[in-house]
């Protein structure tokens, strides 16, 4: 059986930028042959604040949108958080989307393609880091930093030959851990 990556475009803003580099990284990473890759948007699971009557931990939803969300993280067996850096800090979708579930996110495995100003989300990155293990999701050390201003032209992301190395470097390891990981959720 295939390893399940989803890579998550988290932005969920109007205008966003979010999908244009997620579509590369997706593009990228099928092209790797790693995992099955399924492409993921927050946007479309409308997710309020968190607004679920009991703790994550029971895994007793009682909104559409809660069980959309479990149903898709469930699935995966790694994820790719394709995420923007919002004044120094994760997007607060990132961080909603995070605190809804609990057992889903165990033992499993996640690379973070961060963007936004000069130092290309690296903030963003390692609060989200720290987030995720708070859940048992393993975060690897290598990453994808993307610094827009330099990477966006004409509205369209172009990768540079460092950011690709980057990705393929992140992919390896990711198809690494979530084998090793996988037994684990047995």
């Amino acid at each position: 059986m295939a390893l399940q990556l989803n890579v998550i475009t988290v932005s969920t803003r109007p205008g966003r930028v979010g999908p244009k580099v997620a579509q590369w990284f997706l593009e990228f990473a099928k092209a790797h042959r790693g995992f099955e890759v399924a492409a993921v948007d927050l946007a479309g699971f409308n997710l309020p604040v968190f607004d679920e009557p009991k703790h994550p931990r029971f895994k007793d939803y009682q909104h559409d949108h809660t069980k959309a969300w479990s149903a898709s993280v469930e699935a995966a067996d790694a994820f790719v958080f394709v995420t923007p850096e919002y004044n120094y800090s994760p997007s607060p979708a990132f961080v909603n989307a995070v605190d809804f579930l609990f057992r889903e996110w165990g033992y499993k495995v996640a690379g973070l393609v961060t963007y936004g100003g000069p130092l290309g989300g690296a903030r963003a990155a390692q609060m989200e880091k720290l987030m995720l293990t708070s859940v048992k999701v393993m975060t690897i050390p290598e990453g994808v930093s993307i610094p827009l201003p330099t990477h966006m032209k004409d509205g369209q992301f172009t990768p540079s030959p460092p950011i690709e190395a980057s990705a393929k470097a992140m992919l390896d390891e990711l198809v690494k851990w979530t084998g090793a990981l996988k037994p684990l959720r047995g």
